[in-house]
């Protein structure tokens, strides 16, 4: 779904489909679905991921080219094994450091991260299943946006007042963030499943006493 037409299906749950008598212009409107792309992006992000090379002796990795990136889940150094070898890291701003295991001997590292959904007037990265949840918060920002913008003014949109908008605007917020909250758990857990770290085998020549 292309950012037109989810301006168009946000419209019309607002019933704001009078060309000739818009409440809200398109730059509004495409301003609260961002709003919502935002919110959905922080519960359910766009995950990708990026082979960068490795420098031989080196622990850090720079990942400046990751763009809206959210979070870093995974390391993968070397590639090409099975099961896959996940490595503990850090990040400290645009540069991650491998903290485990041996200096890296050069090759490519594959990193797993997370970044902001995108949406625009030809493509959208946002999942089928949370393009209506994405249209609920639009519409909630929306509503209650007017409502504020609407008080001790003359209401010429319509009939609906500004209590109409407040009361659907909380109505479509309390259901967005319910949800949210949600698909952020499922979330987690799938997440938690496929890059749990392993831990580190015990020590065979270091005795830490009792």
């Amino acid at each position: 779904m292309t950012l037109n037409e989810m301006r168009a299906l946000v419209r019309c749950d607002l019933r704001d489909e009078d060309e000739n008598n818009y409440r809200w212009n398109d730059d509004e409107l495409n301003r609260h679905i961002l709003h919502a792309v935002k919110d959905v992006s922080e519960a359910v992000p766009n995950e990708q991921t990026i082979i960068i090379p490795v420098i031989s002796g080196s622990r850090e990795l720079d990942v400046t080219g990751i763009a809206d990136r959210i979070a870093i889940r995974a390391v993968e150094y070397p590639l090409n094994f099975f099961p896959k070898r996940y490595r503990r890291f850090s990040i400290w701003k645009d540069m991650l450091t491998i903290i485990d295991g041996e200096a890296p001997a050069g090759g490519n590292a594959c990193i797993y991260y997370e970044k902001m959904h995108a949406i625009d007037d030809s493509s959208s990265s946002i999942p089928q299943h949370l393009e209506e949840l994405v249209i609920c918060g639009a519409c909630g920002y929306a509503a209650i946006e007017w409502a504020a913008y609407s008080v001790n003014r003359v209401n010429i949109g319509g009939s609906e007042t500004p209590a109409d908008f407040l009361r659907l605007g909380k109505a479509k917020i309390a259901y967005f963030r319910s949800e949210l909250k949600r698909v952020a758990g499922k979330n987690r857990l799938r997440i938690n499943r496929l890059y749990k770290p392993q831990p580190a085998p015990p020590s065979k020549i270091t005795d830490y006493g009792v």
